[in-house]
């Protein structure tokens, strides 16, 4: 992966030690996962250096391909629109554009949303293998990272077990991301300011500089540990309400992923973890590729607290409003999600490529 900002505003974390169990120590594996519980409790982002896990090779050709696909002519790109499917697996665009795919599901319907089929472009060949390829790759990995995350919260083999049975068949979300150069006087945004539904999500984008940002909430201590150069100046549009806190910079990293928590982490630890605020600005000359895979928990699983949050929250007398963390169903959160999603965008959107 080439080379870029080694200045980094967020944790880098190394997965090797769960990617390679039998070689690595109990030590390593410790550490590994107190760096991830530290991570998502104070940022809720981090990298991720997955040298161990994944080749060089293998995302810049996922780039290539993503680059090939959104160079085509608009009839070509129109043939998968996502208005020929559930109106959310397959292409479409506002200020970027993207092509969606979803886990595929049994007996599909396109009429009920997201029970369609995934569209892959005919027109650019070995397009669907390449990403099957990495989405299977993504899977293992979001498995390997919740695991060494259980640890790091201190859940037993069984609590683990328990956990692993609500995300073994991941109703996963592969989005590739295109973003044209936002013109100069263009005060909106590329991609506005939200947080994740789910569980992980896996960031590698193409080397582009200050194009995401993470808003980090007023924690003066927090806030003073990241670089200076992350820091994003005044005078961008306010996204984060009263809130106080700054926006800043996650610029890629060679060898590494941007990864975050999403929203089913909240329910799981009581709020101990917190999905993140994040957009892109993305006002450079260059066409950015980004390639963002959402590992998500099964469609039907039941989330709630975990009981090692419950034990220690017990233990140590910290009291939450339980009402703000209610188990839910993560296939009916996500319906609903996605379902106002649409209502905000307008009937136009949905059917635009």
């Amino acid at each position: 992966m080439s080379s870029l900002n080694m200045n980094p505003s967020l944790p880098i974390i190394s997965i090797a030690p769960y990617v390679n169990k039998t070689t690595s120590s109990d030590s390593d594996r410790k550490a590994t996962a107190s760096a991830l519980h530290a991570a998502c409790r104070d940022y809720g982002f981090f990298y991720l250096d997955i040298s161990s896990f994944a080749q060089p090779d293998e995302v810049e050709e996922l780039l290539r391909l993503a680059r090939e696909f959104f160079a085509l002519p608009q009839t070509e790109k129109d043939k998968i629109s996502i208005r020929n499917q559930d109106q959310a697996r397959g292409g479409k665009a506002d200020n970027h554009e993207a092509i969606d795919l979803y886990a595929p599901v049994e007996h599909p319907d396109k009429t009920k949303t997201l029970w369609g089929e995934n569209q892959w472009p005919d027109a650019v060949p070995a397009f669907q293998s390449t990403f099957e390829h990495w989405i299977a790759r993504m899977k293992e990995l979001g498995l390997i990272v919740m695991e060494a995350m259980a640890d790091g919260l201190g859940l037993t083999s069984t609590e683990w077990d328990e956990l692993r049975s609500c995300i073994d068949n991941s109703f996963w979300v592969m989005r590739i991301i295109g973003y044209p150069p936002l013109p100069n006087d263009h005060d909106g945004f590329s991609c506005g300011a939200h947080k994740d539904y789910g569980c992980l999500t896996f960031l590698y984008a193409d080397p582009t500089l200050d194009a995401l940002q993470v808003f980090m909430p007023g924690n003066l201590d927090k806030l003073a540990q990241i670089e200076p150069a992350a820091h994003i100046a005044n005078g961008l549009p306010k996204e984060e309400g009263t809130s106080e806190g700054s926006w800043i910079y996650a610029n890629p990293i060679p060898d590494c992923i941007v990864c975050n928590v999403g929203e089913m982490w909240e329910i799981w630890t009581r709020g101990i973890y917190k999905s993140t605020l994040h957009r892109v600005i993305h006002r450079g000359s260059n066409y950015r590729v980004s390639l963002p895979f959402f590992f998500e928990p099964n469609f039907d699983a039941l989330i709630k607290p975990l009981a090692a949050v419950l034990r220690e929250q017990e233990q140590t007398g910290i009291t939450v409003e339980d009402s703000l963390y209610n188990p839910v169903v993560y296939g009916d959160f996500l319906k609903k999600k996605v379902g106002s999603n649409f209502a905000s965008a307008g009937e136009e959107a949905k059917g635009r490529y």
